[in-house]
């Protein structure tokens, strides 16, 4: 039986097989005896998107009492669920994110080059959860509008989409497919708005295969 341990873009967390091309974390929410979860899904405010291999280290899954490994089909789809990239194992993509993270929400009277993930993790942490559950946004532009790597969400039906240049590619567990025509005032946002605003500004989300970008 395959772990609970594979993130949704809602933020969700199921057990699926497949793993994706991301691994994180959001703290200690699994017993090691059962490696099953525990009631909470977050211990700490830090949400990360870690790379799955690094400096030749292997863990087994669950096993322990350390960071509880989840698992994201790509960027776009663990940003959709409110985690940002690590400043250890993803340190290019961190400071990337963190400098159009402090072009899009920084005044440029502050001359800060990159946020800090303390204030990173705050922001996210208020626009991730509303009253413990997954928090939901409107939609701040036509979807053309919308940066490579957002992600929405047509509540009816629970599906979820990506944009990429201009169109909406539906989300499935093992990649993205084409969209049958779909009724945007419907939609809700699901990437934070902060997260949308730094794409915005330049950070570019790390797509799987599926979704035809060229990355």
């Amino acid at each position: 039986m395959p772990l609970q341990n594979r993130v949704l873009p809602t933020g969700e967390i199921v057990a699926l097989p497949l793993r994706g091309l991301f691994t994180g974390n959001r703290g200690i929410i699994h017993d090691p005896e059962t490696k099953t979860l525990l009631a909470r899904r977050w211990s700490s405010k830090a949400w990360i998107i870690c790379v799955c291999e690094f400096q030749g280290r292997r863990r087994d899954v669950m096993a322990t009492r350390s960071w509880t490994e989840l698992f994201f089909l790509d960027e776009a789809t663990a940003m959709a669920a409110g985690h940002r990239p690590c400043f250890y194992c993803r340190r290019p993509a961190a400071t990337a994110f963190a400098a159009a993270w402090a072009r899009a929400h920084h005044s440029p009277h502050e001359r800060q080059p990159r946020a800090s993930a303390k204030e990173i993790d705050a922001v996210l942490h208020q626009q991730r959860l509303q009253d413990g559950a997954p928090r939901r946004h409107p939609l701040p532009a036509a979807l053309p509008a919308l940066p490579d790597g957002a992600m929405v969400l047509a509540p009816t039906s629970g599906t979820s989409f990506v944009i990429v240049q201009g169109r909406a590619l539906q989300w499935h567990p093992d990649g993205y497919r084409p969209a049958s025509p779909i009724d945007a005032a419907e939609l809700q946002l699901l990437t934070p708005p902060a997260t949308l605003r730094a794409f915005a500004a330049g950070y570019r989300p790390v797509l799987h295969s599926s979704a035809g970008a060229d990355r």
